[in-house]
């Protein structure tokens, strides 16, 4: 199956109108019926402001990178990346065609 690899990038802590991020995003996703998303947390990394978000001991909650990646169809990505757009999101963000199989028996 031919597609769309979407992949967002935001911190941790970031929030929507009260709600993590990549939780509000993964539901946005799910209610237009895209298939599946997942959301990764890093240990490290930084981003265009040139800050390093990393988890220390001392740091129970940090502030960390959040990957959220879906496979969907053009028309989904559109469509969630004008809900983006729509939101005022400043998010970074890759697409890229991907080719994809579910082997469902």
């Amino acid at each position: 199956m031919q597609g769309v690899y979407l992949k967002f990038f935001m911190t941790e802590l970031q929030k929507h109108n009260g709600e993590l991020l990549y939780e509000w995003l993964l539901e946005q996703a799910k209610k237009m019926g895209v298939p599946g998303g997942s959301a990764f947390r890093a240990i490290a990394g930084y981003g265009r402001h040139r800050k390093i978000h990393e988890e220390t001991f001392f740091e129970l909650a940090g502030d960390v990178p959040i990957e959220l990646s879906f496979y969907l169809n053009k028309a989904q990505a559109a469509q969630l990346l004008q809900l983006v757009k729509t939101e005022k999101l400043n998010l970074f963000y890759v697409k890229s065609q991907a080719e994809f199989c579910c082997n469902e028996e």
